[in-house]
């Protein structure tokens, strides 16, 4: 069982900077891990790995101390479990509107007595070789992160309920989804969009939990951690291409 450094810093408050990506690709895992960000997020909403993929990319990120994480398109138990079982270290989960659905995901992340996650001798426990049985579901318990995303308004609306559930550890704003949710089909920049993000800021960070979202530049990502966000990320592609056009244009 691996310390998860993203949670420790994090429960530290300390920014936390990473990017999802729909790759497979451990090599781009490499790669994001050795130009220091904290966190790796695995795309299995958008893109397509399997559990072979997942724990190829989960190895690579171990190898650079980048912290594995994965987005799940549905909450699948079944599939959760095996991505848990390479050595992911937290799941975030589009789509929670509900304080039963975020319960639903606590209960697939987490081992008794906190959820009901099936234990078995498999790559994220080191195969049973090292600790008690006793000791391990502890440490696992303690290390995985729990982060429903908030998409809609109907998740706005039932956040105050979402955040009383023991186990969560905090939410993470989808602005693209939240603002085609609520009539906006060009994005995020509209008043009201923002207006409800910073409503959803102002009761994730007083219920003590942590508040992550998107941030497309430098500048977004700053203010976010003024603002109080802790988990900042790009997306793979979207540094790649801010990278590239800032080169093309000297």
């Amino acid at each position: 069982m691996k310390e998860n450094t993203l949670k420790k810093r994090l429960l530290e408050g300390q920014p936390c900077y990473g990017v999802i990506s729909p790759t497979v690709d451990p090599i781009i895992c490499e790669y994001v891990g050795l130009v220091g960000l904290h966190f790796y997020v695995i795309d299995a909403e958008h893109g397509f790995p399997n559990p072979a993929d997942v724990q190829h990319m989960v190895r690579a990120l171990e190898g650079v101390g980048c912290t594995p994480l994965a987005r799940v398109g549905d909450l699948n138990e079944k599939l959760l479990l095996q991505y848990l079982d390479c050595g992911v270290m937290g799941i975030l989960m589009p789509g929670c509107s509900t304080a039963q659905e975020v319960q639903r995901l606590v209960a697939a992340v987490k081992y008794p007595p906190l959820g009901q996650r099936g234990l078995g001798p498999v790559r994220a426990a080191d195969y049973m070789l090292k600790l008690p049985q006793v000791e391990y579901v502890r440490l696992a318990n303690e290390q995985t992160l729990v982060l429903p995303q908030i998409e809609d308004p109907i998740a706005i609306e039932n956040l105050s309920e979402m955040l009383a559930v023991e186990g969560v550890d905090g939410f993470i704003v989808g602005p693209r989804d939240l603002a085609l949710s609520m009539g906006f089909y060009d994005g995020p920049a509209h008043p009201e969009v923002q207006n409800a993000i910073e409503q959803v800021f102002d009761k994730i960070l007083a219920a003590g939990k942590i508040a992550g979202t998107v941030a497309a530049t430098a500048e977004q990502a700053q203010k976010l951690a003024q603002r109080g966000a802790l988990f900042i990320l790009n997306s793979v592609q979207g540094l790649i291409a801010a990278g590239a056009r800032a080169f093309m244009a000297r």
